[in-house]
């Protein structure tokens, strides 16, 4: 089989393109990869043929993958970013439009804003004047729940 570039410069090319995947994602999952062909490389300058280069970057790309991106992820606590939206989470808001997911209404004010509002509970039917708590935001629409007798003496 003939070469166009050495194993060695093969590697490394590999190497580069890896780490520059990485740093465009950064989604940890091309830097076990990376690792993989430094193996790759060292078999390289070992002398061994590509058949063994290919599998010790594979095996060591797919062992580190599986067993350090979960450990990896945890320490560095990856996380979506916030939006603005995420403000209006644990607020409390009054329903300005009757929240019933049979006929698809809900409208909350909060903020001096309306926002689009379903019930966390499904077939829960929220009355027009009811306090709410926003619990979560699923796509534009605020999820909801009643405002309890608790809730509100600890406020």
């Amino acid at each position: 089989m003939i070469m166009l570039i050495p194993s060695v410069y093969f590697w490394l090319i590999v190497l580069i393109a890896c780490l520059i995947a990485e740093a465009c994602t950064t989604q940890l999952l091309t830097i076990w990869f990376a690792v993989g062909s430094v193996g790759a490389l060292i078999a390289a300058a070992l002398g061994f043929n590509e058949a063994v280069q290919l599998g010790v970057c594979l095996v060591l790309s797919f062992v580190l993958l599986l067993l350090l991106r979960p450990l990896v992820r945890n320490v560095l606590h990856l996380r979506q970013d916030r939006t603005n939206a995420d403000r209006i989470l644990d607020q409390t808001a009054v329903v300005i439009q009757t929240i019933d997911e049979r006929n698809g209404t809900g409208q909350i004010r909060l903020m001096g804003q309306v926002w689009t509002a379903r019930a966390l509970q499904k077939d829960e039917v929220i009355a027009t004047g009811e306090t709410v708590v926003v619990r979560r935001i699923s796509g534009v629409k605020a999820m909801v729940e009643r405002l309890e007798q608790n809730d509100k003496e600890v406020s």
